[in-house]
């Protein structure tokens, strides 16, 4: 702990800190600074900052950082990395249990040699179990919260509390309360219900997907996945592409020219300036020339510069 902090933290056992640059966390490798950085040791560690965190207080969750970026400006407030706090993977009451900061793929490889089926997709998300329930992540055909008998979600009170599905209203790359809100909390678990089928199919076909993916996305540079949604019945980098904007360049950043949905920063020199450039003249030349208004995906987050 930092001696400057009050002494409501004093008995935490995490890592903290003040104006903490957070490019290193974000898979775009840029972005400002948090005003105050918290790394838990783990679950009841968190639980006890939050519970410390004055009520008003900004808090932003961090899982592996894709699907994220970061604003020069920088976030105000508390940031909390979850990913080496929150990593129990194992099988609960005949279920997958997956704690927040567990990376998707490992999840994927664990159901496949449990004995699971449907559980595949998840090899092809970048991010956190706790990232994938915030946005109903998905690829290939699958999605996060079909999977889902139960959820887990440290409220701002400092309290876990358990919830079903139905506590959710679940969309395409959407998650709300039922009653249209926001989500509450900090998901720090899931209960996956995977039916029972071939380990080894399933495997070969993790095998398969990856290959996929790499032979079709730029993983060899510093992107956040997929920057714009799937407009219904067509792909965004469809659109992207018969636009010609594949290699369009703002500063250190560019749209791959692997794969047309994702935003590069090849030398990581890119600020997330240039990358929130990027989006803006994208999506208003896919609307100028196609009608189609593309809905970003990533979260965008903090002050500008």
């Amino acid at each position: 702990m930092m001696m400057s902090e009050p002494a409501m933290f004093g008995a935490l056992r995490g890592t903290l800190s003040r104006d903490a640059p957070l490019a290193r966390y974000t898979s775009w490798r840029c972005g400002g600074p948090a005003e105050r950085l918290y790394v838990p040791a783990d679950r009841e560690d968190l639980a006890a900052f939050v519970r410390a965190l004055p009520a008003a207080e900004a808090l932003t969750v961090i899982g592996l950082g894709s699907n994220l970026l970061i604003r020069d400006g920088g976030v105000r407030g508390t940031v909390v990395v979850l990913h080496a706090a929150l990593n129990t993977l194992e099988l609960r009451e005949a279920a997958v249990y997956a704690e927040g900061g567990v990376a998707s793929p490992k999840v994927a490889r664990f159901a496949a040699g449990q004995g699971f089926a449907g559980s595949e997709f998840l090899a092809g998300i970048p991010g956190t179990v706790g990232g994938a329930l915030a946005m109903n992540a998905g690829c290939w055909g699958g999605e996060t919260w079909r999977h889902v008998s139960r959820v887990e979600v440290l409220t701002r009170a400092g309290a876990f509390e358990e919830r079903l599905p139905g506590a959710y209203a679940i969309g395409y790359r959407s998650v709300r309360r039922a009653d249209g809100t926001p989500p509450d909390g900090i998901f720090t678990a899931a209960w996956f219900a995977f039916p029972r089928g071939d380990a080894r199919a399933a495997r070969v076909r993790i095998a398969e997907l990856l290959r996929r993916r790499i032979a079709t996305q730029p993983l060899n540079l510093p992107n956040a996945g997929s920057v714009f949604r799937n407009p219904p019945g067509d792909h965004a980098a469809r659109l992207i592409e018969s636009c010609g904007l594949k290699g369009y360049a703002v500063g250190g950043a560019r749209v791959s020219e692997k794969h047309a949905n994702f935003i590069v920063n090849p030398e990581g020199r890119a600020s997330a300036a240039d990358i929130e450039a990027i989006i803006a003249h994208v999506r208003g030349t896919v609307r100028a020339r196609t009608g189609v208004d593309l809905e970003p995906e990533v979260q965008v987050v903090g002050e500008g510069a």
